[in-house]
């Protein structure tokens, strides 16, 4: 039988770029008489840019940091022992680069087996233990404090969460079997499962106070001081620790329950961590702590050999990293200030772009229309918006009447423009319209300034074919609501300058978004592939196939919704409009569906009907349904799945040999932050992989082996 230090031997052999994190041991006095008191440090010597992480020799460095305190503890030389973090951070958990070179079932389990081995320790010492959450804690950096006796958490926490199922793990190290025991099954339920689920949804310091996970809150400037004042007191016996008793009759299997509804409603069925997680729940339910470690071992294990981890892997790194370096975008000291913005155009959309530029650039953002009415309530949304925040506690007094302040809206272009180094329009989606409101803003701004097109579908170099300065119009695509999804495909027409690009690429840096560079192909990226993809699942309902069945021929993607739920949110009526582009440029792949037309053409919101007697779910429009006019051939969900990948992947194989992005990753990205693609999928390439689909249509895969995929 391997010792822990064997196993993590074994398993640091494997990962030699680990960055590897310290366990430093002091000792300090503490207050009130209270006795010797070992404190050990996380710390990786990086600044908080980079999180403090548990790779294998990490895991060996705490190891031998408890054999000294194990022996201070016996030894009756120690009253207790405190673990802490760096500045900012406590720790973010398991280094993933290391999980990535993982290769067979053996090597996996022995990672979770090292982990629980180490922080099964904290809890066996023969003096308590406490864990002071004083920064940023995620995944093995929440469960080590959950092995301690005791846990305070700062104010200042800006997250804190096990987002373990997020990534196609479970929490492995203690989450799934400790959590429920501490805190009810309910509210761990909701940690780990609806948070992980909703985005990676993460705690601040309050939350994790009142769920019950941290027996004391303290404020981020003294929290260490204060945590070891109340440290003394506990010891002493002057503050007593009363927890909440946790009810493991009905309530537990309810929640359970819930937790599987919520997996349902989310991945429907499609990927394995969220159930592998409430099994253990549910069978943390009797309180044997060890069986739970075992079952977190064999899950983690199991799920770091399989397609999803590797998937969510790669996406995590997609969204962390290659967004942060855009591929193709040029040298950024090219880029020039932008010191105010223009926007042409006051509708709903254009208001929201005015916000966000104001926000996030914060200097002076200026609003134009064709009447003083549509100009006013652009500002005055813009306006209400500034409220909201200030109600909210986003931003305080002075800089709500600073933000007002730089918000105006004017007639005239020239008045609004002749100073503007950034103009963006969001007009109505019609070439000649963008064309002339381009030509009237080229009159009147600076020579310098970028002009910017919002268009999702049309072509970027036709609309600057009659201008004296095409090379400084550039595509930037932002996706609704323009507050969440954070993609924005920048586009370069065919004169745009690097100038002018690396401007772009620089305001998108400081709006916050994920900047993806493409061609200026039909419709660029993600509405190329939605529309080709909703494309095909129209043509099989005209075709014949009742509308359950190819709706639910889709659900095993895990989609965040339906494809005609998804038609409603973007509106039928533009749906129809981004077809009719395509059907133009590709008329052999993109068709142009006559009953979504006619679905239109009767100004119908989409193909259903809520009602509260049906609990809101979707069901078919009696009035739709007496529109489609349907053939007579009927595919099986099977059928109609494999027909839609096909065309998705026939369609991405088309869109990088015509080179519309650098690589299959940046497809990925595009779907994983502007159409919120599952993160378990890993975007649509790996799982095109991982299905056969891209060998079955393009003869060969997408992605490299070991990318998104277990390495051979």
């Amino acid at each position: 039988m391997s010792t822990t230090a064997e196993l993590l031997k074994g398993a640091a052999e494997l990962f030699p770029d680990e960055v590897v994190t310290s366990a430093h041991v002091r000792h300090l006095d503490l207050p009130f008489g209270a006795g010797r008191f070992a404190l050990v440090t996380l710390d990786n010597g990086f600044d908080h840019t980079k999180p403090t992480t548990f790779g294998p020799q990490s895991l060996a460095n705490l190891n031998a940091a408890i054999d000294q305190v194990e022996q201070e503890a016996l030894a009756g030389s120690i009253v207790g022992a405190g673990i802490t973090g760096k500045p900012f951070i406590f720790a973010v958990g398991a280094d993933l680069k290391g999980v990535e070179l993982l290769k067979n079932h053996d090597e996996a389990l022995a990672i979770g087996k090292g982990g629980h081995d180490v922080f099964k320790r904290l809890a066996a010492l023969a003096v308590p233990t406490f864990a002071y959450y004083n920064g940023a804690a995620m995944g093995g950096g929440v469960e080590v404090g959950l092995h301690c006796t005791y846990r305070t958490v700062s104010k200042a926490i800006p997250a804190f969460s096990l987002p373990e199922v997020f990534l196609g793990l479970v929490p492995g190290w203690g989450g799934c079997a400790l959590l429920p025991n501490l805190i009810g099954a309910e509210r761990a339920v909701s940690v780990i499962i609806e948070n992980s689920l909703n985005q990676n949804k993460q705690l601040r310091g309050k939350q994790v106070f009142d769920l019950g996970i941290a027996d004391a809150l303290f404020e981020g400037a003294d929290f260490l001081e204060q945590s070891l004042l109340w440290t003394a007191n506990v010891l002493n016996g002057t503050t007593e620790v009363v927890r909440e008793e946790i009810d493991r009759g009905e309530a537990w299997d309810a929640a359970v329950a819930k937790g599987r509804f919520i997996a349902d409603s989310k991945v429907h069925g499609a990927a394995p961590a969220a159930y592998r997680a409430l099994d253990i729940i549910a069978a943390a339910k009797d309180g044997d702590l060890q069986a739970g470690f075992d079952a977190e071992d064999t899950a983690l294990a199991d799920l770091i050999m399989g397609g999803e981890l590797r998937s969510g892997i790669y996406a995590f790194n997609l969204v962390q990293k290659r967004a942060k370096r855009p591929a193709g975008a040029p040298d950024k000291s090219l880029a020039r200030p932008v010191t105010k913005v223009g926007v042409v155009g006051a509708g709903l959309m254009a208001s929201q772009l005015a916000l966000l530029f104001l926000r996030r650039l914060e200097v002076p953002v200026v609003l134009t229309d064709i009447d003083q009415e549509r100009v006013d309530k652009g500002v005055g949304y813009v306006h209400a918006e500034i409220q909201k925040l200030l109600g909210k506690g986003r931003i305080n007094q002075d800089k709500a009447n600073r933000l007002t302040a730089l918000v105006t809206g004017v007639l005239d272009k020239a008045e609004g423009f002749a100073d503007a180094d950034f103009i963006i329009e969001a007009v109505f989606e019609e070439m000649s319209v963008k064309q002339k409101v381009f030509a009237e803003v080229e009159a009147v701004a600076p020579a310098h300034a970028i002009l910017a097109t919002n268009t999702s579908s049309l072509s970027v170099s036709e609309m600057a074919s009659k201008l004296q300065h095409p090379e400084r119009v550039v595509g930037f695509h932002f996706f609704n609501p323009v507050a969440i999804l954070p993609l924005l495909e920048i586009v370069r027409g065919e004169q745009t300058d690097d100038a002018s690009l690396a401007t772009a690429f620089g305001v998108a840096k400081k709006l916050k978004k994920t900047a993806v560079l493409t061609k200026d192909a039909p419709a660029f990226v993600v509405n190329r592939i939605l529309t080709r993809f909703m494309g095909e699942i129209q043509n099989v309902i005209d075709e014949g196939t009742p509308v359950v069945t190819a709706e639910k021929a889709i659900e095993p993607l895990g989609l965040p919704m339906s494809p005609l739920v998804l038609l409603e949110l973007v509106g039928p009526a533009i749906g129809l409009h981004v077809s009719e582009t395509l059907n133009r440029a590709f008329p052999e792949r993109f068709t142009v569906s006559p009953n979504l037309a006619a679905v239109v053409k009767a100004g119908k919101r989409g193909f259903y009907v809520y009602s509260a007697e049906n609990g809101f779910k979707p069901e078919l429009d009696p009035e739709v349904a007496a529109l489609l006019v349907q053939g007579d051939s009927v595919l099986t969900e099977e059928q109609v799945r494999d027909r839609v990948l096909d065309a998705v992947a026939q369609e991405i194989g088309l869109m990088l040999e015509e080179g519309v992005v650098a690589e299959a990753q940046d497809i990925d990205l595009c779907l994983i932050t502007g159409a919120g693609w599952p993160f378990h999928l890993g975007g649509i390439t790996p799982y095109l992989d991982r299905e056969g689909v891209s060998e079955r249509v393009n003869g060969k895969k997408f992605l490299a082996p070991g990318l998104a995929s277990v390495p051979a």
